[in-house]
């Protein structure tokens, strides 16, 4: 009878199969995004310190009018940002050699080299990168005979270590899309008398933009959250620092959970900037 009704009606079918992750998205992926919003709204007793749940504003107030936060909010945005593009100029290279001019043998070699460092552990990447950055590390033995040293700055060692953790995944993505473009339309372009740098400007750039914003939403979001490598690698504070030292030290999950929706806003509206430029069918 059950397999009957099922056979007649497909949408059943399909409704039973995805009835489980759906069901998990909308409980605990979209409840606990339901749960941090509400606790945004929420203020935490100075006297007692216990939380008082009740609507309020304040802390989001609090966010918008302290100089200190607006500066932490700008410099997580212009991390991310640097990052995006760091790696946007480091994998489109990488990326046409894999697609275009690699030969098979060479292309698996690549890939299997790109995606060699995501199986390391993350922390471990990020400790290696701590360890290079000391002043006994490698990169002084090796800067100090030509006269550099490591840079001091939090900002710099942020953005080259995590320029580092996400190029992987900027390079797949722009890999595929290149892989995409077909060899006929390149083959157009040269019949019409488009030189080699011609073609690139006009057919494989346009072409490669829906997968270059693909892949920086995975740059882009990743750095716009992460906040254990600025805790190793520097004293720089940025948004994720702040969530969790007000999660964990200072006991303020309110003020937490209102700092938390910075980086989902600032998310929504970036996706639904490249999604103007098609990086969803791109994915």
């Amino acid at each position: 009878m059950l397999s009957r009704l099922l056979w007649r009606r497909p949408w059943l079918r399909i409704g039973a199969l995805l009835a489980a992750p759906l069901g998990w998205l909308g409980v605990v992926y979209l409840g606990s995004l339901a749960v941090l919003l509400i606790t945004a709204f929420w203020t935490l007793d100075e006297f007692s310190g216990l939380i008082v749940k009740g609507f309020s504003l304040d802390n989001f107030r609090t966010i918008i009018e302290e100089p200190v936060y607006r500066r932490i909010v700008l410099r997580t945005l212009s991390i991310a940002a640097l990052v995006t593009i760091t790696d946007i100029v480091l994998a489109f290279p990488i990326a046409f050699y894999m697609a275009r001019v690699a030969t098979p043998r060479r292309r698996a070699a690549l890939a299997v080299a790109v995606l060699m460092p995501l199986w390391a552990s993350y922390l471990v990447k990020v400790y290696a990168w701590r360890t290079m950055f000391a002043n006994d590390g490698i990169l002084n033995w090796v800067l100090d005979p030509i006269g550099l040293s490591v840079p001091q700055s939090g900002y710099i060692r942020v953005w080259i270590v995590l320029s580092y953790l996400w190029l992987p995944y900027m390079i797949l993505p722009i890999y595929a899309g290149l892989e995409r473009i077909s060899d006929s339309l390149l083959d157009a372009s040269g019949d019409l008398g488009a030189r080699p740098w011609r073609t690139f400007r006009s057919v494989i750039l346009p072409s490669a933009i829906p997968a270059i914003a693909a892949g920086s939403i995975f740059t882009f979001s990743l750095s716009l959250g992460d906040y254990i490598t600025p805790q190793l690698v520097s004293s720089t504070q940025f948004i994720g620092n702040v969530v969790y030292a007000n999660v964990g030290i200072a006991n303020n999950l309110p003020l937490a959970a209102a700092f938390a929706t910075v980086p989902v806003v600032i998310m929504v509206i970036y996706l639904l900037l490249v999604r103007r430029a098609g990086a969803f069918e791109a994915l």
